[in-house]
């Protein structure tokens, strides 16, 4: 998968794939439809940090998680 390609599948990917990394009870905040293509590039980066790091503190996950809402329609 090419995840540099701006494309509805890569995105839908990207944010379903956040959520296993993150442990999201809630998955409603995790719907591919609530994200916008438009921040395709900020949540890629997300994505790339949370592979890069590997485990989070709860910390952590909280701020990404309070990352990620910023990024909703």
């Amino acid at each position: 998968m090419h995840l540099e390609e701006k494309t509805e599948a890569n995105l839908t990917y990207i944010i379903q794939e956040m959520g296993k990394m993150l442990q999201v009870v809630n998955e409603s905040i995790m719907n591919p439809d609530d994200y916008d293509m438009e921040h395709y590039d900020e949540l890629k980066e997300l994505y790339d940090l949370l592979k890069m790091k590997g485990s989070l503190t709860v910390a952590e996950t909280q701020a990404f998680i309070a990352e990620l809402r910023q990024y909703r329609k």
